[in-house]
């Protein structure tokens, strides 16, 4: 049975008058115990004119660390006899018949800390496994407490991601709508579900109380409970009632009323993917635009194209910036047309699909709220016993991550090729110094951006294999690994959003090329032959190859020697422009042929 707000003041005022007196009597034990401890080690203290085979050097004399450790010993022991007095029972200070051996996990733990967390002010709660203490001003219940316990998996808790929060809030909001229009829910709670329900959306200091793990057990229900928990606890406050008064407005009853976490969690999940690609897209958006001006800049800046590591034909820098730009702009256009799969919900399916427990009106009032809530077309299944237990949308979309990550990962690489050097590298473009890159090669910088961004890349990619075996792991009615598939691509979204920020501003925006540098490549380069191969033949061109590796002479030079070519025929193939861009030119000696 709930209690009551008076019930829980006049416990608090009960625990705290005793708290002090017990408080008081834990001081002066632990001040007696302290003088003892001490007293008794001076009576055990040996003779310092006795030779102490400890001693490192047999004086007797003892090591300033040998009475570090005696100072610490002391200390703790005489915590440890402080903490005892203090207990109730028969180990309390009033009359204990023996003294038990102390533990480890008494040494080891602050006995300071013990005495606080039995100072500290509570409230009490009830579930199906019985009563729980939890903190009096929490907005978290016991449900919410158990499920902390039970799964301390990553240390990142569902508040680390503010898109979950905010959809989960305007999940809870939608329903509170959809239940006072059908008529289930009194006006005045639901007045207060919805004032909540918007504070929580939008104030991201609520997040702070969404601490169950990210990762747990349940399929989403402990993240459910602890929505419905914190929703219902700022509703409380709100009317003036204290946190825990589930009797004016309860947590299951009112805030998750027609709901299930089958079908509340799945449909905040994808919600949240909604919210998180947002900024995904722009930062690609950015990064691709950063490119192209890139590309521009570049333009006219020639250099040698590779294949395989290996020179190749020449082209110009902006060519290649131009590509990374073209490659980023088909994410972009990928990412907007995956997420649209997020937009069908299962929201009424309630357990299974069926719909158990809800009006057979309240699905398609909830979907209808939530679109207008959310800003964000929503739509309803239409097989809700198939869109609660399919998990293909996730599937795909977080191989579309992959893409991505593959893609930017690669051209990391590129970009730390590019750069490499200074002296004995590539050295065809400068990556922005941004930081020291060794602490015992002074003067050394080292591409980091880049390398961050690969490292992100890893993780994303390990996380859709992640999310491939929790969707197949799915089974009958229902896939209880949706919160690990949510971590994942929560984190990849995340991760990537932000390294590609990174990449954009600390990197890309300040790239310069070294026009010298590319020049000189591309000039002492076998694969210029290619572009006289179409004049002068195949076997002429590979005559030239052959000559230019083995005497390490420039290939313009040997066409010139041999008067394959004349200076000016020969500059002329040699443009940029004829270099970098569809052409055909005839053989030597050869009249051009008509077109018909």
């Amino acid at each position: 049975m709930a209690k009551t707000a008076s019930d829980t003041k006049a416990k608090r005022t009960r625990g705290e008058a005793a708290g002090g007196k017990d408080a008081a009597g834990r001081k002066g034990a632990a001040k007696k115990a302290k003088s003892t401890d001490v007293e008794s080690t001076d009576a055990k203290r040996p003779d310092t004119k006795r030779p102490d085979t400890k001693s490192p050097n047999g004086t007797g004399k003892k090591t300033d660390k040998a009475k570090t450790r005696a100072k610490t010993a002391a200390k703790a022991a005489a915590l440890v006899a402080a903490e005892k007095a203090t207990r109730p029972g028969p180990l309390g200070a009033a009359g204990a018949a023996e003294e038990t051996p102390a533990r480890e996990e008494d040494l080891a733990v602050a006995t300071v800390r013990k005495v606080a967390m039995e100072a500290a002010r509570t409230r009490s709660e009830h579930d199906l496994l019985g009563d729980g203490e939890v903190p009096a001003d929490a907005l978290w219940g016991i449900h919410t407490k158990r499920a902390v316990a039970n799964f301390p998996i990553t240390g990142v808790p569902v508040g680390h991601y503010p898109d979950l929060v905010r959809a989960l809030a305007l999940v809870k909001q939608a329903a509170a709508r959809a239940n006072h229009r059908l008529g289930y829910l009194p006006e005045a709670k639901a007045r207060i579900i919805d004032e909540a329900c918007t504070r929580v959306a939008t104030d991201p200091t609520y997040a702070e109380s969404f601490v169950v793990d990210a990762i747990q057990g349940g399929a989403g229900t402990s993240t459910n409970m602890n929505a419905n928990e914190v929703i219902a606890n700022v509703g409380l406050t709100l009317m003036g009632r204290a946190p825990g008064d589930y009797a004016a407005l309860h947590p299951n009853d009112d805030v998750n009323m027609a709901q299930s976490t089958n079908d509340a969690y799945p449909t905040a999940l994808r919600l949240a993917v909604i919210f998180a690609t947002q900024p995904l897209v722009k930062a690609l958006d950015d990064l691709a635009y950063a490119f192209k001006s890139k590309a521009v800049e570049f333009a006219d800046v020639l250099k040698m194209g590779r294949t395989q590591l290996q020179d190749a034909v020449p082209m110009t820098l902006g060519q290649e910036f131009d590509g990374f730009h073209a490659t980023i702009k088909e994410d972009v256009a990928r990412l907007n047309e995956i997420v649209g799969l997020f937009r069908e919900v299962n929201l009424g399916a309630t357990a299974i699909g069926t719909g158990i427990n809800a009006d057979p009106r309240y699905a398609a009032l909830a979907v209808e709220e939530l679109s207008r809530l959310a800003g964000q077309p929503m739509v309803l299944a239409s097989n809700l016993i198939e869109a609660t237990s399919d998990l293909g949308a996730f599937v795909l979309f977080s191989g579309t991550l992959k893409r991505v990550a593959v893609k930017l990962s690669k051209i990391c690489n590129d970009l730390r090729l590019l750069s490499s050097g200074p002296r004995t590298g590539f050295g065809e473009i400068r990556l922005p110094a941004v930081q020291a890159g060794s602490s015992i090669m002074p003067g050394k910088v080292n591409p980091v951006i880049p390398e961050v961004v690969n490292q992100v890349a890893y993780m994303v990619i390990g996380h859709d294999l992640t999310v491939t075996l929790c969707a197949e792991g799915g089974q009958l009615q229902l896939n209880a690994f949706e919160p690990t598939i949510g971590y994942c691509v929560l984190s990849s979204l995340r991760m990537l959003s932000a390294a590609i920020d990174t990449l954009t501003k600390r990197c890309v925006e300040g790239i310069e090329a070294d026009r010298e540098r590319c020049r000189s490549l591309v000039q002492g380069s076998i694969g210029l032959v290619t572009a006289l191969a179409p004049t002068l033949g195949y076997e002429a061109s590979s005559r030239i190859a052959r000559r230019a590796l083995k005497e390490n002479r420039a290939v313009a030079d040997l066409v010139l020697e041999e008067g394959l070519l004349t200076e000016a025929q020969l500059n002329e193939l040699l443009e940029l422009e004829a270099m970098t861009h569809p052409t055909r030119r005839q053989k030597a000696g050869q009249r051009a042929g008509t077109v018909g």
